[in-house]
């Protein structure tokens, strides 16, 4: 499957130094964890939020993802000149800037985590080497789609962290929902990567199993993502707006799988963005409306 280089990554957004930066770090996917991190905030406060922590966390949200995003770029900077889908990422911005922002990041994350609680400071460190670590997995490992789930499920317990400043079983149960949902989204994407990483001897669960396994086991991740966002509202004892809203999960996800069936490039970037923003955006929505309301 041959893919044009510009259709996937420099399509549309903002123009300038700025605009060039966002799409870069792929700023638009931000709107994939924060949901979670903001529902999982506003069950642990019992929809009596803070504004000094809600804005700690959406700071610690926003550098962390930046940080992880341009360590993503600095590791894999001729691995991704190399790839038609992403051989345009070099021109977005330069490796020394690309290195002055990372720092900038971390140090944002790390001060932003010191200001919320001591936990949430004494945890910042390994987060970031969590977020980190899935940027070089692919070189040793065909599971690097759950790597990227567990630093994107870091979120929700990260939230909850700062609110209360220990751990429940109602975020972890949220997390291990988020690791399989973005596993099974990750393997939808990765289908683009088919013949390059096949090409290249880059390790993929795609390559491993083939196109058709890889789909089905992002059925069978999905699944259990509604499994787990349902167990997730029972622990926390969420109501009726709750339990109703996992029925638009449900069908959102058969519309992603469905999508992606078609293996076209349109179809699989509506599966990953559309389908998966309205799905974290239908959690916090649910969350919102039976702590809030």
């Amino acid at each position: 499957m041959k893919l044009e280089p510009r259709q996937v990554e420099t399509a549309g957004g903002p123009s300038g130094a700025l605009g060039r930066f966002l799409r870069l770090i792929r700023f638009s996917h931000t709107i994939f964890a924060l949901p979670f991190a903001l529902g999982a905030l506003a069950v642990a406060a019992h929809g009596r939020l803070s504004l000094r922590v809600l804005l700690l966390v959406l700071a610690c949200m926003v550098c962390a993802r930046t940080a992880a995003m341009l360590f993503n770029r600095l590791v894999d900077w001729s691995l991704d000149q190399r790839n038609p889908r992403t051989a345009s990422r070099h021109f977005l911005i330069s490796k020394k800037a690309a290195a002055i922002l990372l720092t900038l990041s971390v140090a944002g994350f790390i001060l932003a985590a010191a200001f919320i609680n001591r936990l949430t400071l004494v945890l910042s460190p390994v987060a970031l080497a969590i977020i980190f670590f899935y940027s070089l997995t692919k070189r040793f490992t065909a599971a690097t789609h759950f790597f990227l789930g567990l630093a994107l499920a870091l979120a929700p317990i990260g939230a909850w962290i700062a609110q209360t400043g220990h751990v429940d079983l109602a975020p972890v149960i949220l997390a291990a929902g988020v690791i399989c949902w973005v596993a099974g989204f990750d393997l939808i994407y990765a289908t683009q990567d088919y013949d390059f990483d096949r090409r290249e001897g880059i390790r993929s669960l795609v390559v491993k199993l083939g196109i058709a396994r890889a789909l089905r086991l992002a059925q069978l991740l999905h699944i259990t993502t509604l499994v787990a966002l349902i167990a997730f509202g029972f622990v926390a004892k969420l109501g009726l707006i709750y339990f109703c809203a996992m029925s638009l999960v449900a069908v959102t996800l058969v519309y992603e799988h469905r999508s992606a069936r078609h293996l076209d490039l349109a179809g699989i970037n509506r599966a990953f963005f559309q389908s998966n923003a309205f799905v974290s955006a239908i959690f916090l929505i649910a969350v919102c409306l039976d702590r809030l309301l």
